[in-house]
């Protein structure tokens, strides 16, 4: 595995997207609307950032930026088996959010670890 992304929810995608093109030198690589957010991926010399915005007033990105603000969400590792990671997380001790993959962005099967079980980072799988 390998780190895939970071998600930062954020209120904003357009302001943290001009902030980043130019602070980081980073492009715009892809962007799309799924499950009630507006999200656009970053590349930062091969790695990326996933910025996450609510299209509506309920949701997960929602829920998480009325509690937390805005800032990392989550941390994302990329494998060719998301089913072998899930095994692997699960035994050991993992508590899972999806024990099952999901569609996720980008076309991506993708799977979430509780952040309780994991230092207090959602992690989240993704298959490419």
């Amino acid at each position: 595995m390998h780190v895939d992304h970071a998600g930062i929810a954020t209120t904003d995608t357009d302001s943290l997207v001009f902030l980043f093109e130019d602070l980081l030198e980073a492009d715009v690589v892809h962007e799309e609307l799924l499950d009630g957010m507006e999200i656009v991926f970053l590349d930062i010399g091969g790695d990326y950032l996933e910025l996450i915005e609510p299209t509506a007033d309920e949701g997960a990105i929602a829920s998480y930026l009325e509690e937390n603000g805005p800032g990392i969400h989550h941390l994302a590792f990329a494998t060719d088996d998301i089913g072998a990671a899930l095994q692997r997380a699960e035994d050991r001790g993992v508590d899972l959010i999806d024990s099952e993959p999901r569609p996720g962005a980008w076309g991506h099967e993708v799977a979430f670890c509780h952040p309780k079980s994991t230092g207090g980072v959602l992690v989240e799988f993704v298959e490419h």
